[in-house]
């Protein structure tokens, strides 16, 4: 293979990878995948993204545009093709059965249903199969869709809205508002493309929050569907039963209490049980539970007790933090309730990933070790 070839191959996987990015609201539990036809003379004839599960994937869109056009084409597709019948049928036979020659496949499939078994199946019927060109790229689309399944368990972040002396509230429990507008909107955006949100029953009895995504504020240009699509709510209550008047309840979208299986009884309308530790939710169960329900992506908004919990656990991926030009002062409310740690060894350890400004607040986004 030459360099002119391996640098279009580059090319056109990029295109097909922000092809991806248009279902990043509305695919789950399915990946984001995009895919690109390009004919011999280096022309693109058809483009897909998957949008919706129970749709036609991106392969498909793809070739019912290009037609006739993609014998002996080359398909480029950010995941490899599916080999097997799920809602839609397998896109490697409708592969093969068009006609390409060639398909450039970003990364492999992690779901252990696939995995292989697709790019097997073009081998088998003759195509040429080349894998692995902007892999690292491709995996950015899905995190979550790929650990669960590698793991069984939704990838999550957790997302704090800081002022610069780490504070998420007055001592008097007044947030509103810690951050600016703009930051407002990033948050709205990270709910329309996760499957659920994770909050804890403190946060429900202080602020009676609705954790559905605002149109309006989320403001997302070319949305793929008429309606926005609202992550389902899970509260975790270990103890007492929460009221049924708060809005979360009352506004016709699902929430789930994810409570322990001693209190399960004591809990109003839909709950998760979940094993116990030390009387609480087992937090580990808890995300084996949510994966099982095929949520790829937790955003989890919550008080310092759960949020500490949640990072002591083990159970987060990210921790993004918008932190405000602001000042709380020491009896303010702190971010995260952590034991007192006795060696630094003993701390939790992020890495970060990003850091960008936002109106007039700095986005801080970290991987947790």
């Amino acid at each position: 293979m030459d360099t002119s070839t391996i640098d279009l191959d580059y090319f056109w996987m990029a295109k097909a990878i922000r092809l991806a990015e248009k279902g990043r609201f509305t695919t789950s539990p399915n990946p984001r995948v995009g895919c690109v036809i390009v004919n011999s003379d280096n022309t693109c004839v058809g483009e897909g993204v998957h949008l919706q599960a129970g749709t036609p994937h991106a392969e498909v869109h793809a070739l019912r545009q290009a037609g006739g056009k993609a014998k002996n084409a080359t398909a480029y597709v950010t995941l490899e093709p599916c080999s097997h019948f799920g809602r839609t049928p397998p896109c490697a036979d409708a592969l093969i059965t068009s006609g390409v020659s060639r398909v450039v496949i970003a990364m492999t499939d992690p779901n252990p249903n696939v995995s292989g078994n697709g790019i097997k199946k073009l081998q088998d019927a003759g195509i040429e199969v080349v894998a692995d060109i902007l892999s690292a790229e491709a995996a950015a689309l899905n995190p979550g869709f790929i650990k669960r399944m590698l793991t069984g368990k939704p990838y999550v972040r957790l997302k704090q809205g800081i002022s610069l002396d780490g504070k998420i509230a007055l001592a008097n429990g007044v947030s509103q508002w810690i951050t600016g507008p703009q930051a407002r909107k990033d948050v709205q955006q990270y709910r329309a493309q996760s499957c659920a949100i994770l909050t804890g029953s403190g946060t429900v009895r202080n602020d009676d929050p609705s954790l559905l995504v605002r149109p309006g504020e989320a403001n997302i240009s070319d949305y793929p569907l008429d309606t926005y699509r609202q992550p389902v709510r899970v509260v975790v209550s270990s103890q007492t039963a929460l009221a049924r008047h708060y809005q979360l309840f009352n506004d016709g979208h699902p929430t789930f209490i994810a409570t322990t299986k001693a209190q399960a009884d004591t809990q109003n309308g839909q709950f998760i049980q979940v094993d116990e530790v030390n009387g609480k939710v087992d937090l580990s169960s808890l995300m084996l539970q949510l994966g099982a329900m095929q949520f790829n992506e937790v955003w989890v908004e919550a008080g310092p007790g759960l949020a500490g919990a949640l990072l002591l656990a083990g159970e987060v991926d990210e921790l993004i933090c918008y932190q405000a030009s602001k000042l709380l002062g020491d009896s303010a409310q702190g971010m995260v309730s952590l034991p007192q740690f006795s060696d630094l060894n003993q701390a939790i350890t992020l890495s970060l990933a990003e850091v960008r400004q936002i109106g007039n607040d700095i986005k801080l986004s970290y991987h947790v070790r």
